[in-house]
């Protein structure tokens, strides 16, 4: 398993590295035995955040006794001082550790400094001095706020989207990282699981050799898929390169990463899943959108208000009421073609 340095963190990471967001889908035993399948295998970064439900008591559960062959990354919300100290202590607690390798701003509004009378900094920094936290990140979504934290020296290193769609300025964001000795970790790097090209994405990130993609797993066969190609990387060849084209073709500049940050709906609608229903429907088995939750939550989306709570908290200042309406209406279309009665 290929290792770099994670910047000036001087943590030695896994290309890949074990991203656990989505390991709350799985049920407690199997995210058990996937998380031992890729520790056996040789991959030691894994990435959680107090945010993602059990994926934090999951990783505790799993690794336990197995401290010392981990690096443990997490992150906090909080916006002050006080909440990042309760999100640390529940995560230190889930995690069953007394110390995390990396711990990391959760995508905030602005970029924690000292002196920003906030005391995030701060704290960050004074746990950094006792040994509780090893290293300070901060994770974004916003490539101005993303490059203020380079310039400001400040992070161990960063964690942004990034994926073969990604722009020249976001691929230059990670050779600024590069210039800073700063550590780049690639989230969204499936765009929330609507690339389906895996070779071509990971070809695509094999580009960049200062940066550490943390792959969403959340079954056997997706990290078997994923060892698999870290063990024969695939070649950035011109082959490659027109899949990597056609897969962003294909989704267009208007499509939801499914990052969830327009989340909650005072409507309770799953904002995330319906704004890309349509691609859904069209890239894993139509018949399991056809229960009843999904009928409730498809209804649910055709009662939206258009209050622009989401659109406003949208990092990619998507027009998410109109992306929720739009896919609405083709799960009805799609659905009639398929002979499946709709409640509403």
């Amino acid at each position: 398993m290929e290792k770099i340095k994670l910047g000036k963190s001087g943590l030695v990471v896994t290309r890949p590295a074990f991203g656990a967001l989505p390991i709350q889908r799985a049920p407690r035993d199997e995210a058990v035995k996937i998380l031992h399948r890729a520790l056996d295998a040789g991959i030691n970064f894994f990435d959680t955040a107090r945010f993602y439900t059990d994926s934090e008591k999951k990783l505790g559960t799993a690794f336990k006794g197995l401290r010392q062959n981990l690096i443990l990354a997490s992150k906090s919300f909080g916006p002050d001082r006080a909440g990042i100290e309760a999100d640390l202590k529940v995560s230190l607690s889930e995690l069953g550790t007394d110390y995390l390798d990396l711990y990391q701003f959760h995508n905030p509004a602005t970029v924690p400094r000292p002196g920003d009378g906030t005391g995030r900094y701060e704290l960050l920094a004074e746990l950094k001095k006792k040994g509780v936290i090893r290293s300070i990140g901060l994770t974004n979504h916003s490539l101005a706020l993303a490059g203020q934290a380079v310039e400001s020296g400040l992070f161990d290193t960063l964690q942004f989207p990034f994926s073969l769609i990604s722009t020249a300025e976001e691929q230059n964001l990670a050779e600024a990282c590069r210039k800073a000795d700063m550590g780049f970790i690639a989230m969204k790097g499936l765009s929330g699981g609507l690339i389906d090209d895996i070779p071509a994405a990971v070809a695509f990130m094999g580009r960049f050799d200062n940066v550490v993609p943390i792959w969403g797993v959340q079954s056997m066969d997706e990290l078997d898929e994923f060892l698999e190609l870290a063990q024969a990387p695939p070649a950035w060849d011109a082959g490659m390169a027109a899949r990597a084209r056609a897969a962003k073709e294909a989704l267009g500049s208007q499509f939801c990463r499914g990052c969830g940050y327009c989340l909650p709906c005072p409507q309770n609608i799953d904002i995330p899943n319906l704004a890309r229903m349509a691609r859904l429907l069209r890239r894993s088995p139509w018949q399991g959108y056809t229960g009843k939750d999904w009928m409730d939550k498809m209804e649910r989306g055709a009662g939206c208000i258009n209050c622009g709570a989401c659109s406003s908290r949208c990092p990619y200042k998507l027009d998410t009421p109109a992306l929720i309406a739009s896919n609405v209406d083709d799960y009805k279309q799609f659905m009639r073609e398929m002979g499946v009665r709709l409640p509403f």
